[in-house]
């Protein structure tokens, strides 16, 4: 039986986990089987523990096949150290369990078209993909540090860290995606001012020479790309590039798509080689929303998304994933929308959201 680890967090996290739960029974009573265990994290976890990475939380996520995170965060926790704040949860999992490549789609449903900031022919049928390096760069490099540096000054160091496997790794699973897309994989880093974005691009180049000539590989600097994300999407497919830049250029990503609350992502380590098992964690892209949580407002997609992708990279249930997204394509086609894609129009709450996207997947048995 699988087993999926819900990590709902902090924010509007339980609420678009609870809408996710309800469409993972809808599988289970058709014979899916997911055995679904719950853990702290983040604020609820620092909250109830002490700690916002309990040794309990890891241990379930050792035991489980893959794991469902919601987000974490809030401004009660501003004033927390930097090792006790909601973050360092989840920075904590992918770092623990080497959850290095991490997939973000970019998709705008014809329905929201017109929610997008850009006009509607730049987004329309926009496909996407953003693959970022998640697990090493500077939100990781040591040292990282605020320091005195006497006559009441401060000093603050990040420290950007690369390897070559860390590149190799991604690129080759940047080139494997696109392969089974459009076959085009656009790299980015900022090689004019930093040495690892020079590493960057002398790795990338390397692995697409060593049998993957089939996929055609571009390079451009990563704010050259940001410009061009709002300029003309539709140019790309995948795009891979690093921690850093891939926190900024999928939230520009997520903004094509009319709402961060779109957007679903999936975390992925290393296939074990013994078992043939690959640690995975799935979450929307959306954050924790303070200001809106527990108001019913939260937009419950991109955390349905997020089990789809489960379904897909972990379970091989491309089927029951392909049904999803249908069903989340024709709920937005009958323009039932959450507040954050409905442009001041009628808005439905999460509960409604979720109502009408089961309603959909009954209509496809």
């Amino acid at each position: 039986m699988p087993t999926l680890l819900l990590l709902p967090g902090d924010g509007i996290g339980p609420e678009v986990m609870a809408a996710t739960r309800r469409v993972i029974d809808f599988f289970n009573a058709r014979g899916a089987g997911f055995e679904l265990v719950e853990g702290l994290v983040g604020g609820a976890a620092y909250d109830a523990l002490g700690t916002p990475f309990p040794d309990e939380t890891v241990a379930k996520a050792e035991a489980a096949d893959a794991i469902l995170f919601g987000a974490v965060g809030g401004p009660q926790y501003d004033s927390l150290s930097y090792e006790m704040r909601p973050e360092a949860g989840l920075l904590g999992l992918r770092k623990h369990f080497d959850l290095f490549a991490n997939i973000r789609p970019a998709i705008c449903y014809p329905a929201l078209a017109d929610s997008s900031s850009l006009k509607r022919e730049m987004v329309e049928g926009l496909d996407i993909v953003i693959l970022r390096e998640l697990t090493g760069g500077v939100y990781f490099g040591e040292p990282k540090t605020i320091e005195d540096i006497g006559n009441g000054q401060k000093r603050a160091i990040d420290t950007q860290v690369y390897d070559t496997f860390e590149i190799e790794r991604i690129a080759r699973a940047a080139f494997d995606l696109a392969r089974a897309r459009s076959g085009r994989v656009t790299s980015m880093e900022k090689r004019n001012v930093m040495k690892s974005g020079v590493l960057w691009r002398e790795v990338v180049e390397q692995t697409h020479g060593q049998g993957y000539q089939d996929v055609k590989l571009d390079h451009m600097l990563a704010d050259a790309g940001a410009m061009q994300l709002v300029r003309n999407p539709k140019q790309f497919d995948v795009i891979v590039t690093d921690n850093l830049f891939g926190d900024m250029l999928s939230d520009i990503a997520a903004e094509l798509t009319g709402s961060l609350g779109m957007l679903p992502s999936a975390s992925l380590g290393a296939v074990d080689p013994k078992t043939g098992r690959r640690r995975a964690l799935y979450e929307p892209v959306h954050g924790s929303a303070p200001d809106i949580a527990g108001q019913g407002k939260a937009n419950p997609i991109a955390m349905i998304s997020s089990f789809a992708m489960a379904l897909n990279y972990s379970f091989g249930m491309g089927t029951e994933a392909a049904r999803i997204e249908s069903a989340i394509a024709a709920t937005l086609d009958k323009r039932i929308f959450t507040p954050d894609i409905a442009g001041g129009g009628p808005a439905v709450s999460t509960t409604e959201m979720t109502d009408a996207i089961l309603a959909e997947l009954e209509l496809t048995e």
